[in-house]
């Protein structure tokens, strides 16, 4: 059977009447074609069937139009990570920009996915999480000058683009929240205290503690990024040998449900004994308890700002960086 020939640019000109400039143009999304005729070549394309030669394209212009989202193999993929996700991938549609994921193990050297995607040209730009104060990913990528943009505030975000949520903010708010509630005696769940956002957030909420005149401790043995089964077992020894707690604060849904547990286990109940507050990617933690207090961290918006940020470091490295700072209300 013979195969049908492979649609080309050239079969979307000439089924549109237009130059084949204007189609490649109006596939990678250039802003100085219409939007019209922008979606009449996209829906064309669709209809037959195009697909980009990737090889081809990066003979002719030097790039892979690939950016890839490095990701921590335990990334937690069922709330804020999963958002992340679909936003970068959405803000790719209808561009010539694909989306690849680059995981990175917890038992090895984080600079190795990064090296390997910079030294073998495997993406135009990289986009990162979980990021560190002085972070070797961060300035390794500066020095090469490698585009790229971080979901997190380095140390050195004057120089890089950003999209970040204000976990400084949310961590006063979590503690104001629970003080007028009449709680004094509160634990926070932070992430891994290596990270910018965790220190951010303790930071936020010592400084609301001694405002609002409440004691206010950061878990020791457990963080916001372990297992299930650690944090809850952690909070019902907690609750169990009456350790003085009314408040608790969570910094990712996942621990918060895990932590629930742990004092459900203890005989406690959300609102009565105690009052939790918590940050979620996706508005669930009311619909698995009503009583709970939870801020929005808008994860989707992140990832398309972030795709966009890193196209512009790509296209227009001699424009400012973009840069974004979620403030909780």
């Amino acid at each position: 059977m013979t195969r049908s020939p492979r649609p080309t640019l050239k079969t979307i000109a000439q089924l549109t009447g237009l130059a084949v400039p204007t189609v490649s143009r109006a596939l990678s999304g250039a802003t100085d074609i219409g939007q019209k005729t922008r979606e009449r070549v996209r829906k064309v394309a669709d209809e037959i069937g195009y697909v980009p030669n990737r090889a081809g394209l990066r003979l002719r212009t030097g790039r892979t139009f690939v950016l890839s989202l490095v990701l921590s193999s335990e990334a937690d993929v069922m709330n804020l990570t999963a958002r992340l996700i679909n936003g970068t991938a959405t803000a790719l549609r209808d561009t010539r920009y694909h989306l690849t994921i680059t995981p990175f193990f917890s038992d090895e050297d984080p600079m190795r996915s990064i090296r390997h995607v910079v030294e073998t040209n495997a993406a135009d730009a990289v986009i990162l999480n979980q990021i560190l104060p002085e972070d070797p990913r961060v300035r390794y990528l500066l020095d090469k000058g490698f585009p790229f943009a971080t979901h997190g505030r380095s140390n050195w975000a004057d120089q890089h683009a950003y999209f970040d949520f204000d976990n400084f903010t949310f961590g006063r708010l979590a503690v104001q929240r629970l003080a007028q509630q009449g709680r004094k005696s509160i634990r926070l769940v932070a992430p891994p205290r290596d990270q910018n956002y965790a220190q951010e957030m303790i930071h936020g909420a010592e400084q609301e503690a001694g405002t609002q005149g409440v004691d206010l401790h950061v878990m020791q043995r457990i963080t916001s990024d372990d297992p299930a089964t650690k944090i809850e077992d952690e909070i019902a020894a907690l609750f169990q040998e009456n350790v003085p707690t009314d408040g608790m604060i969570f910094g990712s849904a996942n621990s918060c449900m895990s932590g629930v547990a742990g004092l459900e286990r203890a005989g406690l109940t959300i609102g009565n004994q105690v009052d939790v507050f918590s940050k979620e990617a996706i508005p669930f933690l009311q619909r698995f308890r009503p009583a709970i207090h939870a801020l929005h961290e808008d994860a989707l918006a992140a990832g398309e700002f972030l795709a966009r940020a890193a196209i512009e470091r790509i296209e227009h490295p001699e424009k400012p960086v973009m840069q974004f700072l979620e403030v909780p209300k």
